[in-house]
Order: C-alpha cells, then structure tokens, then sequence
C-alpha cells in the first residue's frame, strides 16, 4: 500500500506468480482526505476480501498484507486497531470481527513518532506527511492515533519488517523492532544492501532489479511459513 494501484501492478503480478492471489487497491490520499480515511479504506478491503471469498476462493483464514512507505504506517495503524481493542475504540469504523491479517510485511515505514528518529532522518518529507495527513498535527491525542509502537499488544501478528541502504527511515524499524520484542511479537528483520550497494526507499517495487527479487522472496517465503494448512 503506497502510491496507487496502477502504479503497483506488475509488483502485484510478480506476487500472483508467487501463488498468492492477491487484490491491489487505492487509498484516498491527504492532504484532501485526512486521517484515518486511509485507514478505513483499508478496512473496507478487508471486508470486501472476507465477504466475497466464495466468489473469488480466497483462504481467509490466510490472509496476509504488504505496506510500503505511508501504506506501511497505514498497515500498521490498521492491524493494532484489529488486534487492541482499547485502541480499536478510539475510532468510529470496526474491522471485521474476529479478523486480523495472518501475518504482515512492513517496508520501509514510520512506526513511532515520538521518537527523535522520525525528524533525523528525511525529516521534511516526514514532517510534510504529518501535516497534510492530520487534521492537527500539533494535536497530542491525534498524532497518538498514528504511532504505531505505543499501540502494540501480545496479539499483534508475525512482521516481516525491511529497510535498506538510502532508506530515509531507516531507524524507524530499530524502534519497532525493539517494541515488537518487548510485547513478544516473532518477527523477521532484514537489512538490505550494504556499502557498496545502495538502494534506496521501497527498492523492492523495481521487480527488475535482482535485489527486489531477493527482498520479495524473502516475504513470501515468510508468509507462507505462517500460513495454517488446512487438513
């Protein structure tokens, strides 16, 4: 989730020929929608995917969600409201119930905003998100809304969380990592690139690049390890 669909399309394709079936979709964009109507056009998705399974054989008891960049903070925010209810209260929407992605991929996101890495590093593009993103973005209670580490809980599901080389935020998911830890959460943490490869932000959706390949493998070998297999 990041950008628009069409601009995801080959990506996509690329993780249908993994053997997922996979639905790409667009989320109304600040700073004309403000926060949470990302959010709860995430919700809408979900419930779309769990309400028409028959119709397109999804295996909703397998279901997993990819977030990159924005779409990787949206993810985030959206599976603490499926997984805390004190949380999930806050808002005026509710996720399906008893639902929660199987497992998610976390690319390159801002996870915690209260930390002083979320100015350090591209700090004009985080600041300038925020802003167009809130409705106050100088109103504590709001910006709470969007920090995805103070909202975590025991329930949250397996990550697979990514950065890289040239990743403007890249400490994000040093902070997230450490709060996944703290609430027991299994996670897998990759670093890609190194000094003489540099990447860069969400690199993974250029599926020509042998690098992506490698990334997007990684994930979907991660998915389908915590896949339940029907008997």
């Amino acid at each position: 989730m990041n950008g628009d669909k069409n601009r995801y399309q080959f990506y996509c394709m690329s993780l249908a020929q993994r053997g997922f079936a996979v639905v790409n979709f667009t989320y109304r964009l600040a700073p004309e929608n403000k926060f949470p109507a990302a959010v709860e056009d995430t919700n809408s998705v979900f419930s779309w995917v769990l309400s028409h399974k028959r119709q397109y054989h999804f295996d909703t008891s397998n279901v997993f969600a990819v977030g990159d960049s924005a779409g990787a903070q949206i993810l985030g925010i959206y599976t603490n409201i499926c997984t805390n209810p004190e949380f999930a209260a806050l808002f005026s929407f509710r996720s399906p119930e008893g639902f929660a992605p199987r497992a998610i991929a976390l690319n390159c996101g801002v996870y915690d905003v209260t930390c002083s890495c979320f100015m350090e590093d591209g700090s004009d593009l985080a600041l300038l998100a925020m802003t167009e993103y809130l409705h106050h973005s100088d109103d504590p209670e709001e910006v709470n809304l969007i920090d995805i580490v103070s909202h975590l809980t025991p329930a949250y599901p397996p990550v697979f969380l990514m950065t890289c080389t040239g990743d403007f935020f890249q400490k994000q998911t040093i902070s997230l990592a450490d709060k996944l830890m703290e609430n027991c959460i299994p996670f897998i943490y990759r670093f890609y690139g190194n000094k003489e490869l540099q990447l860069g932000h969400v690199f993974h959706c250029n599926i020509r690049s042998a690098e992506a390949k490698i990334c997007n493998d990684d994930e979907c070998v991660f998915f389908k390890n915590n896949m339940i297999v029907s008997e």
